[in-house]
């Protein structure tokens, strides 16, 4: 079995849409280390789901809803979550100008 360290997924989400981050490949596992949330704007709202084999977003799946992120500040979460193959993380932001960022390691 292969680990490959690496950025897992970017993404700045349209506002007020749940947007995938990151979907776990064929195959493969995934540890899910650090997500990271940079509000470059005003104070807004953030929400973060895991999909279970690709799942319609439930509420059940958030691992955060509506914590909010002051302007131009940035939250680190320490998370350790492990995830199966086709698994997806959702992220979601008030406002257009919130990246999120996920780091971990891919095992295949």
């Amino acid at each position: 079995m292969a680990n490959v360290y690496k950025v897992l997924g970017q993404v700045i989400p349209a506002a007020t849409t749940a947007t995938t981050l990151y979907t776990v490949p064929a195959a493969t596992s995934t540890v899910c280390s650090t997500l990271s949330v940079c509000n470059q704007g005003v104070t807004t709202n953030i929400r973060v789901a895991i999909r279970p084999a690709g799942a319609t977003l439930a509420t059940s799946q958030y691992i955060a809803f509506d914590n909010f992120v002051n302007a131009n500040d940035t939250l680190f979460l320490t998370l350790g979550i492990s995830l199966a193959t086709t698994d997806v993380v959702t992220v979601y932001a008030g406002t257009a100008n919130v990246s999120f960022g996920l780091f971990g390691s891919e095992i295949s």
